[in-house]
Order: structure tokens, then sequence, then C-alpha cells
């Protein structure tokens, strides 16, 4: 007797597999959740910084979008390109599509602005960040000839 004539649903080696990619494994990136009634016209990317660093870059800006957190890491929503010209000074790391590779479980929210749209002005982020770490920004080096 076959498993089909017990009722059972036969399943090709092809959805297996299908159904086995679909599947978080360890290291997969997981996408930040934007809150219900959140919109994303602009798209989102997000800007990862070490959690010492949270704290201190939230009282620095005037407005705050999404931010998430778990023990190592806050996560700051952008709208998506925000790395246009603008390189990111270490440690933070820049997130396409507001992704967290190697995170257990998806951090916790942890602030979440009045309104529908879920983003941290870049720019205020960025030279928080720049002057946080020491860093001076790219339009602000001199240049050699």
């Amino acid at each position: 007797m076959t498993a089909g004539a017990r009722g059972g649903q036969v399943l090709s080696l092809d959805t297996l597999v299908r159904l086995r990619r679909a599947l978080p494994t360890p290291g997969t990136p997981r996408g930040l959740p934007l809150p219900k009634g959140m919109t994303a016209p602009l798209g989102c990317d997000a800007v990862a910084v070490p959690a010492r660093l949270g704290p201190l870059l939230r009282s620095r800006l005037p407005q705050m979008g999404c931010v998430y957190a778990d023990e190592t890491h806050w996560w700051w929503i952008v709208p998506a390109d925000s790395d246009y010209a603008l390189e990111w000074p270490a440690p933070a790391r820049y997130a396409t599509g507001a992704t967290v590779p190697d995170a257990p479980a998806v951090p916790e929210l942890i602030h979440k602005p009045d309104g529908t749209l879920p983003y941290t002005p870049p720019i205020p982020l960025f030279l928080a960040l720049c002057r946080l770490t020491g860093t001076t920004p790219t339009w602000s080096r001199p240049v050699s000839a």
C-alpha cells in the first residue's frame, strides 16, 4: 500500500527541496518587521551599531524612527540607499533591506515613532555616529591633488 493510497500526500523531491530552502537556518539574514500601521514608501535599510553606542546616539538625535535592539546591537531604520555617497564609520554596519545577519532571533522594537513612517533621518544619524566615533565625514576631509 502506498502513501497516496492511505490518504497521505506524496511530495516530490522538488517540493521537498523548495520547502527545505524556505526554512530559516542559522546565519540566514532576518528582516526587521515594521510595526503594524507603518509604511515604507522609500524602502528600508538599517544601520547597526554596537549596543554600547545605542543610548549615546539616542540622546543626540532630534528625531528617531523605529529602533530595534538585542544584547549586542541596535538597528536604526533608514530609507533605502542611505549609504549612497556615505561611508558609515566603523563599527557601524549598513544593512541593505533592513536585514539582521547572524541574529538568533529578531531584535526587539525599542522605539516606535509617532506617525506612519519608520525612518530615522540618515544625515543626523550619520553625523552623530561620526562624532561618537571620532570620524571625520568624507566631505570634510582634505583633498590632495
